[in-house]
């Protein structure tokens, strides 16, 4: 018998319900679920300095022009340690470090605060940029929100 005039056998029988598509099981769909935004240390920083810098801007009207930026470390140190933020007030710029103000903030172990989590680390950094601000202005940090520590 030629190979050409075989008598085709019966297909086998598929259940679409047990199988997917080429017999396989649990397809997923092309498209993916959304996947939560990317979450960095750089992009929380940014996020508490931003937040802290709107708040003052809001209150004081001396510091509405000035630019609050981010750099990761300074250029030198001086002989009272490392900058946690440098002050330029012919340009009306206020540049905080990253680096130093997470890592030398003594959050990080035993040394310091007792919990190391999100809300003392931005605690910590929103404290550096009142302190900048409140170094920009020649005032003491906290008369930059007074009404804000009136209740006691």
């Amino acid at each position: 018998m030629k190979w050409w005039n075989r008598v085709p056998r019966p297909a086998a029988k598929r259940s679409t319900a047990r199988h997917g598509r080429h017999g396989r099981t649990g397809r997923s769909s092309i498209v993916r679920p959304p996947l939560p935004p990317v979450d960095t240390r750089y992009e929380r920083f940014d996020i508490a300095v931003g937040s802290a810098a709107e708040y003052l801007r809001s209150a004081w009207p001396e510091l509405r022009d000035v630019s609050f930026e981010i750099a990761g470390l300074p250029a030198d140190s001086s002989e009272d340690g490392i900058p946690r933020w440098h002050i330029d007030r012919t340009a009306q710029r206020i540049v905080l470090f990253r680096i130093p103000v997470e890592r030398l903030s003594r959050i990080h172990g035993s040394i310091g605060i007792a919990h190391a989590d999100d809300f003392h680390r931005r605690l910590v950094i929103e404290g550096t940029v009142f302190r900048a601000a409140a170094d920009y202005l020649d005032r003491d940090p906290w008369d930059l929100a007074p009404d804000r520590y009136r209740w006691f």
